[in-house]
């Protein structure tokens, strides 16, 4: 990631901007952890800290650091930072192990188009705009092509409210009739 992508260094923002960010960060914290890739989830988590550590540096005292509700035992102290490090440490691993090459993401990687519509039709031909965003990057669909199943004629895939629907000409495609 280039630096034009991460924004005004935490330092330089003002304190409205640093709390409106922070508060910002938090707030989109669960959609990045559950919905964005890797490099999004390390991109947050790198910027929140940041806004963390310029924030807890402007104000010592509005956090649990300086507000009477820090540890005053420092062994205790220390062990649970540790406790939370290597808790850290243990969600990135799990985030960066590979998958098992006999997955069905990966076996369904010759048509990732047919996997899409297989795991649409799986979850009853429906699923949650981001449930089917999260499925075709599972399946290895590029996003051009996932597009081109809105806008073909006839229709695979439709969008009804918030969710995404398998049309019957994505159901035929599945049946081969296609």
């Amino acid at each position: 990631m280039n630096d034009a992508t991460q924004g005004v260094p935490a330092s330089e923002l003002s304190d409205e901007e640093l709390e409106s960010q922070g508060k910002r960060a938090h707030e989109t914290r669960n959609w990045v952890f559950l919905h964005g890739s890797a490099e999004q989830f390390a991109h947050h988590t790198a910027r929140m800290l940041e806004l963390e550590r310029e924030y807890v540096h402007r104000y010592p005292k509005r956090t649990w650091q300086g507000s009477g509700g820090a540890a005053t035992d420092i062994a205790q102290t220390a062990a649970s930072w540790r406790e939370t490090v290597r808790a850290v440490i243990a969600q990135l691993e799990a985030l960066v192990e590979l998958p098992d090459p006999q997955t069905p993401s990966a076996a369904a990687a010759g048509d990732p188009v047919r996997a899409f519509l297989q795991r649409m039709a799986d979850n009853g031909g429906r699923l949650n705009k981001l449930e089917a965003h999260q499925a075709a990057r599972e399946v290895g669909l590029d996003p051009a092509v996932r597009a081109d199943l809105y806008k073909s004629d006839p229709q695979l895939v439709a969008t009804e409210g918030t969710d995404r629907v398998l049309t019957d000409a994505g159901r035929a495609r599945l049946a081969g009739d296609q």
